[in-house]
């Protein structure tokens, strides 16, 4: 018996969350490049996550609200663990090897239902930019998307007047998708990468 396309399809979203089922995510990947570590978030990182979410320039081109204090912080370290027990989302913290404390985060998410497109997020405190620590932490994250969970494209939403997150998702050899539409956030950009 031949199958339909849909009927294929179909099978890749069962087989997926099939897969999703079953914690792909745990244990959760631990992953390291030449200076960094990505590892999960614990609650140790509270006053740094609370650091980067109120940063005014970190914060300027992104629409989210502010934790007002520690405990807020905390709510969203458990609401970030909990989707990634659930198979949601992968977070990780972004640190220097020599020194394990949270200076950026990079996450994987809002995967598409046939587990084949995935969204990437990113920042990274002010003082750490301009050093290519980035750069390495979405390398490892495409490299990790691409070959461990099979991801055929990996997708960015960013500003248009953010030129710095443009370039960096330039030099990662995403490319602008001119024609998609953030309809949630008209000024925003969609770049993407495909495993090619």
């Amino acid at each position: 018996m031949i199958e339909s396309p849909a009927g294929k399809r179909l099978q890749k979203i069962i087989t997926f969350w099939s897969l999703m089922t079953t914690s792909i995510f745990t244990p959760f990947p631990i992953l390291s490049t030449e200076r960094l570590i990505l590892r999960r978030l614990s609650d140790e990182d509270k006053n740094d996550i609370f650091l980067l979410r109120t940063d005014a320039e970190i914060n300027k081109y992104l629409d989210r609200p502010r934790p007002a204090d520690i405990s807020e912080v905390m709510d969203f370290i458990k609401k970030i663990n909990s989707g990634i027990d659930n198979n949601e989302a992968l977070y990780w913290a972004v640190c220097l090897k020599e020194i394990p404390k949270l200076i950026g985060t990079i996450c994987l998410w809002n995967f598409s239902a046939d587990g084949q497109t995935a969204e990437i997020g990113y920042e990274l405190k002010s003082e750490f930019q301009g050093q290519g620590i980035m750069h390495e932490a979405i390398d490892c994250i495409i490299r990790f998307g691409f070959e461990k969970i099979s991801l055929k494209r990996i997708d960015a939403f960013t500003q248009q007047e953010n030129t710095k997150s443009i370039g960096l998702l330039k030099r990662c050899n995403f490319s602008l998708e001119s024609e998609k539409i953030d309809e949630d956030h008209m000024l925003n950009r969609i770049y993407s990468l495909t495993n090619k």
